[in-house]
């Protein structure tokens, strides 16, 4: 496996880090992984997932959201609708440097962001979800105690995972005004939902309304006693391990032409 670590400009012009992992050959396809609220593109889920594909000749870019890592940008002044807007760029930047993601995933929040990113992306042939919400205004309880100073003052200092970040009004009005509800009856991809019963940030109620929104062709896959961050060894290997066996099944082969250039090999099966 090779690495690469590069930025591209967000929504806002701001620079993103990036990082692609990818086979020692000319991938096979391409896919694009949208880190959980309050994580970055280096948390252990995104990089043994990013591993498992590359084994399968699928190369991975993961990137850090505006605010978010090693990305520029001020974590306050983004939300929902920026988040997938970030998504929008970083494929619409490995179009014209590599080729565009034929498969996206998303963790907790940044699975929410890849539904609704998805129809945007043309080349989209498959889409994963692992712990995301239904919708996205799921996250406004964890401002609860703030809610009041947010509304008042037009914004508020949230403990979240251990650290500080500046919550605007905007952020909660943004969730509230987003639905993934006609996302996921247009969504026209294969999907496939990932959650833990027992997750206590996001329940598992929402992956229920998640598949059951979805049209055909649609998987469920338990990830049993994982917690939302899939933060164990063992649970992280497995999620990657299903993940790339899915994959496989649903997205195309891209093949070096003699000139170089990379071509699609559309399954047909």
């Amino acid at each position: 496996m090779r690495t690469e670590k590069f930025e591209f400009p967000g929504h806002s012009g701001e620079m993103l880090a990036a990082r692609l992992d990818a086979p020692d050959q000319p991938p096979r396809a391409y896919a694009l992984f949208a880190h959980c609220f309050t994580c970055t593109k280096d948390i252990y889920a995104a990089s043994r997932i990013a591993r498992a594909l590359t084994e399968t000749g699928i190369a991975v870019l993961r990137f850090d959201f505006t605010g978010f890592g090693h990305s520029d940008g001020e974590f306050a002044n983004t939300n929902f609708s920026s988040n997938v807007e970030d998504l929008v760029a970083a494929a619409d930047h490995m179009r014209d440097a590599l080729a565009a993601p034929h498969l996206i995933i998303g963790h907790s929040l940044g699975g929410a962001a890849v539904l609704a990113a998805a129809g945007k992306i043309d080349e989209v042939k498959a889409v994963v979800t692992i712990g995301a919400p239904a919708e996205p205004a799921h996250l406004a309880h964890m401002f609860q105690d703030s809610a009041e100073e947010i509304e008042t003052a037009g914004q508020a200092n949230v403990l979240l995972a251990g650290r500080e970040f500046t919550i605007k009004k905007q952020f909660l009005d943004d969730i509230q005004e987003q639905s993934l509800t006609e996302c996921l009856a247009k969504l026209g991809r294969a999907l496939l939902v990932m959650h833990s019963p027992i997750d206590n940030t996001v329940g598992i109620e929402n992956a229920a309304a998640i598949f059951a929104a979805a049209k055909h062709p649609k998987s469920f896959i338990s990830l049993d006693d994982a917690d939302h961050l899939v933060s164990r060894k063992d649970d992280a290997e497995y999620a990657a391990t299903v993940l790339a066996a899915w994959a496989s099944r649903y997205i195309p082969a891209l093949v070096v032409s003699d000139r170089g250039s990379l071509t699609e090999n559309v399954w047909d099966g």
